[in-house]
């Protein structure tokens, strides 16, 4: 059956295949509802079964829509929490950057919809214009060996959709194994008919008003897609001389980096010299600028150059913007060309000539260069100055290389009729919006850049000469022949913007006071940029220009959460937009997230296969499986190769299974305001095996319980709690209290840092040894320390559910419920406040702590002196402190596993002796200590520690480390060097100790 399919058919089989296989078991279920939790919790921890089923339930409860809390708002009078999800491009998958992103957005969501906020995450998708044309493209070429104007326009349209709804869906199944609680009840996709009737509207509107207008202006131009792309799609890649660049169309490759220098004659019969990168421009140069207090050119000022090759007169000018030490000090100038040549072309009222063509061939008079490619032209052009002896030779040269990010072409700027958007009033309100505090960005340090940008900022080109996206509504007008005034319609070049044809017939027809008969409009054949529409996206989202119940409730939203590498394409423009059209901000605050690098800090690539899948992360990946992920990509050969030795060099072994829960905590460990994110994948191994911790905490508070186990209010058992047990529900307290706090102000690496010192070191390491004995007594003390155990596994996992959604709700739903609560799920329970949990007690945290700091130093001298187990004594003089630590010396008999622990009045003899506060030492008895030995020993460690200390500084001392030295390798110098330092004191300090025994 399969082999009769045609090879594209089969692919779309292969494709739900994979992904029926990779997304599947996050949100699909083999039974109807609520995941069967009846059964005892397994043994051990495996992310595949405890993220099976529970967001397919999630789901179709209703946690994600707005309406559950609704109810809940009308109670305590909070506003919505709104966020949108900014819509990833159709045609990609998410990696890890868009992973950080989800895990930020995600956990605020759900720490404000276990708070009681009505809350609403808005899920869409971006139709990508270029991307999406160039992929549907290729797919063309390779399956039927054909494109789009073999198709026409209306069957390439109808081949993209039909693209988008068999492999366009595939971001949605990430962001679900993810656990994103989307209201998927609200889908978007920027080329919906109701998102299109949207931009319609907008374009109309500010077309009318004059905020939008046609004009002849400079703009990015790739000869490959025959386009305007957008500044974010040129990719400015900096080189340091003589670099070679393969650019579509050309064979052999093209070299970059490289000043030619030329001359232009003066009627004198001196020359003027000047120096250029793309000498093959000088075709279209209209003067020469030198600046004016330049001694070897103010001479000159004012007199003209003859072109070597047209006929035409070239003035010299006077700049102040020339730098007198690039190149000979004189330029040449390129208006049509250059951007900055554009400007100084528009204060001197220079001519602007084109000599390029849109498939990027030379159109000038010469026809030694009429119709030669631009990089073929640039070679003859040399050939021809050396013929007349104006070349004056080249020499490498630093500079940046325009690379379009679509094609690889090399951006070519280009002087064109387009469609532009005025931006100037719209910035100046942006700016203002900010310095009023009315909109509000996190980090502060971006306000600055915010500010920088908005007040330089140049007109917006959105035309764009694509087939894929939303057509531009304006319709040329010209009279019909034999009319009067057609002649004067076709001069003016007038255009008239409209929902229909009909609608802009008649508008034109009033603006020119003449019947409908006599006109006849063109639509104009180009699309709209994409950033255009996804500027509307806040509102759009809601059903503007309609006045709905949704827009009315949601707009604006609370908070727009994204990378600052977007903040002005983007961000600004949805601002800009937003206080034109509807008269409000989108949104109120704003937070800009890092960048996520690889390991090695480097920017995620899949030329470089470090454009990791987060799936792969979830469920492991062998190296096999990440190289055959390759061949689904539209990468040419070469680029393959590169991504596979990139993926051998970095996961030699595969990438371990790691689940969902693991990777989003990891993510929102690093500092994600202002600096880059390097993930190193092994890290999120790390967190994996704290889950396994949170798992073995749960195996032993259910088996700790009785069947019939019925948690008490803790105002009952309070008065019962043992010092261990105020203080970990005093530690409690205190998580709660920073966790909220690190929400509020969204410092994700406090509250992560938080939830795990609670479950690993407060919870797993010290409460649980410290209750394991009494436990196992059936009487009152035991009932108390149960309830106290429920309560700080209860409350942990509500506190660490925004993060990890999975693993909490398999353990809550199985954890017994207090009375009072009813919560179907975790993700709709109670976030701990320090309503819930007042007891912070910091004076009983100090005397614990202290207490933790003697076990510690036990197991440290056990270790380091090879003892199994010790005998000790604490002598201490301060009587309140005596009498919590006599209390405590059970429990720091039990952490420490020492053999004996005792308070005594007076020193005891024949003991090693440690400070462990002014009024605190420990002494340790000496019987079981062979001492040469135990200090051979530590000699040996501190030799092999200072050698070590020697090396990595004589590596950091080298010349030119910082500058040669990659950075991930000094970064792993630094915790190397940290790490045998905090050795060789440990060691020393251990050293001492005997020798000063008594």
């Amino acid at each position: 059956m399969l082999r009769r399919l045609p090879k594209s058919a089969l692919q779309r089989v292969w494709f739900c295949k994979i992904c029926y296989k990779r997304y599947s078991s996050a949100f699909t279920t083999a039974f109807p509802g609520k995941k069967d939790t009846s059964g005892p919790l397994p043994k051990s921890y495996n992310p595949q079964f405890v993220e099976s089923v529970w967001y397919s339930w999630w789901e179709k409860s209703g946690f994600f829509r707005p309406e559950y809390n609704k109810n809940v708002k009308h109670r305590d009078g909070k506003e919505p929490f709104v966020v949108c999800l900014p819509p990833p491009n159709v045609t990609g998958s998410l990696h890890l950057g868009h992973t950080l992103m989800v895990a930020i957005q995600d956990s605020l969501i759900r720490w404000h919809r276990m708070n009681g906020r009505e809350t609403l995450w808005i899920p869409g998708s971006d139709h990508a214009g270029i991307a999406t044309q160039i992929v549907v493209e290729k797919k063309l070429q390779k399956e039927r060996q054909i494109d789009r104007h073999t198709l026409g326009r209306e069957q390439f349209v109808r081949e993209v959709h039909k693209w988008k709804e068999e492999c366009g869906n595939e971001i949605d199944q990430q962001l679900k194994r993810l656990g994103a609680s989307l209201d998927w009840s609200r889908p978007n996709f920027t080329m919906s008919e109701e998102f299109s009737r949207a931009v319609q509207e907008a374009f109309i509107s500010l077309h009318d008003d004059g905020t939008i207008y046609r004009g002849n202006r400079l703009i990015n131009w790739s000869c490959a897609l025959r386009s305007t792309i957008s500044d974010i799609e040129v990719d400015k890649q900096p080189i340091t001389g003589a670099t070679d660049f393969r650019v579509p169309g050309y064979e052999d490759p093209i070299q970059f980096g490289v000043l030619h220098y030329f001359s232009y004659p003066l009627d004198s019969g001196t020359e003027i010299p000047v120096a250029t990168t793309r000498i093959e421009t000088m075709l279209g140069d209209t003067a020469i600028a030198v600046h004016p207090d330049d001694v070897r050119y103010s001479h000159l000022i004012g007199r003209k150059v003859q072109h070597p090759f047209i006929d035409r007169m070239l003035p010299i000018i006077a700049s102040e913007t020339v730098d007198k030490d690039f190149g000979t000090g004189a330029v040449k100038v390129t208006p049509a060309h250059d951007f900055n040549d554009y400007d100084l072309g528009e204060r001197y009222s220079l001519d602007s000539v084109t000599i390029l063509g849109e498939d990027g061939t030379i159109d000038c008079p010469v026809p030694r260069f009429n119709g030669l490619r631009r990089f073929d032209a640039r070679l003859e052009v040399i050939d021809a100055l050396k013929e007349k002896g104006l070349y004056g030779g080249q020499k490498e040269h630093a500079m940046v290389v325009p690379v379009c990010s679509r094609s690889s072409d090399i951006v070519e700027p280009l002087l064109k009729e387009q469609w532009f958007a005025r931006c100037d009033n719209l910035a100046t309100q942006a700016i203002a919006a900010v310095e009023s505090g009315e909109l509000s960005i996190c980090p502060k340090m971006h306000c600055k850049t915010w500010q920088h940008w908005l007040l330089n900022i140049r007109d917006w080109c959105i035309s764009r000469q694509l087939w894929w996206g939303h057509r531009i509504p304006a319709y040329r007008v010209s009279f019909r022949n034999g009319h009067p005034k057609n002649q004067k319609a076709d001069s003016e070049n007038m255009w008239v913007s409209g929902r229909c044809y009909q609608e802009a017939l008649e508008k034109a027809a009033a603006q020119l006071n003449v019947n409908e008969e006599h006109l006849e409009l063109t639509q104009d054949d180009d699309v709209l940029d994409t950033w255009f529409s996804s500027a509307l996206f806040p509102f759009a989202v809601h059903g503007w220009p309609s006045q709905t119940d949704d827009l009315d409730r949601f707009y604006p939203s609370t908070l727009l959460e994204t990378g600052h590498d977007i903040i002005f394409f983007w961000v600004a423009r949805m601002v800009m937009m937003g206080q034109k059209l509807t008269g409000r901000l989108p949104f109120k605050e704003v937070y800009f997230h890092s960048m996520v690098r690889d390991a090695h800090g480097r920017k995620m690539s899949k030329s470089l296969g470090n454009v990791i899948d987060p799936v792969d992360v979830i469920q492991g990946a062998s190296l096999e499986d990440l190289h055959a992920r390759l061949e689904g990509n539209l990468l040419d050969p070469a680029e393959k190769e590169r991504s596979r030795r990139g993926q051998a060099a970095d996961y030699p072994r595969g990438i371990p299974e790691c689940g969902t829960d693991a990777l989003r905590f990891t993510l929102c460990t690093y500092k994600a305001q202002g600096e880059d994110v390097n993930l190193d994948v092994n890290t999120v191994q790390t967190y994996r095996f704290f889950c396994n911790k949170i798992w073995n905490a749960a195996l032993f508070t259910l088996n700790a319980l009785p069947d019939n186990f019925e948690p008490s209010p803790m105002s009952e058992t309070l008065a019962d709690c043992s010092i261990m047990d105020r203080w970990i529900l005093s530690r409690l307290s205190d998580t709660t209290s920073k966790i909220n706090s690190g929400f509020q102000g969204y410092d994700f690496p406090i509250i992560t840092s938080a939830i795990h010192k609670f479950w690993v070191q407060n919870l797993c390491d010290v409460y649980l040894e410290s209750i394991k004995l009494s436990l196992r007594a059936d009487d009152h003390r035991a009932v108390v320390s149960r309830n106290v155990l429920h309560t700080c596994v209860d409350a942990g996992l509500r506190l660490i559910g925004p993060f990890m959604p999975y693993l909490s709700e398999e353990i809550f739903q199985r954890l017994p419920r207090k009375p009072e609560r009813e919560d179907p799920s975790i993700c709709v329970a109670p976030y701990p406040t320090t309503g819930e949990f007042p007891m912070f007690d910091g004076s009983l945290e100090e005397r614990v702590a202290l207490s933790l700091d003697i076990v510690n130093r036990i197991r440290s001298i056990q270790k380091e002196f090879g003892i199994p187990k010790l005998s000790g004594h604490i002598v201490c003089n301060n009587d309140d402190l005596r009498g919590v630590l006599s209390q405590l010396c059970p429990t720091m008999a039990t952490l420490s596993r020492c053999r004996t622990l005792q308070m005594t009045n007076q020193e005891p003899d024949r003991c090693l002796a440690t400070t462990v506060a002014s009024n605190c030492a420990l002494f340790v008895e000496m019987e079981d200590i062979d001492v040469p030995r135990v200090l051979e020993r530590l000699q040996a460690k501190l030799a092999k520690t200072s050698t070590g200390l020697k090396e990595i500084e004589a590596q950091r001392s080298m010349d030119g480390y910082e500058e040669k030295v990659p950075q991930n390798i000094r970064e792993k110098h630094d915790q190397q060097m940290e790490v045998l330092q905090s050795d060789s004191a440990r060691l020393s300090a251990a050293a001492a100790m005997l020798k000063t025994a008594r």
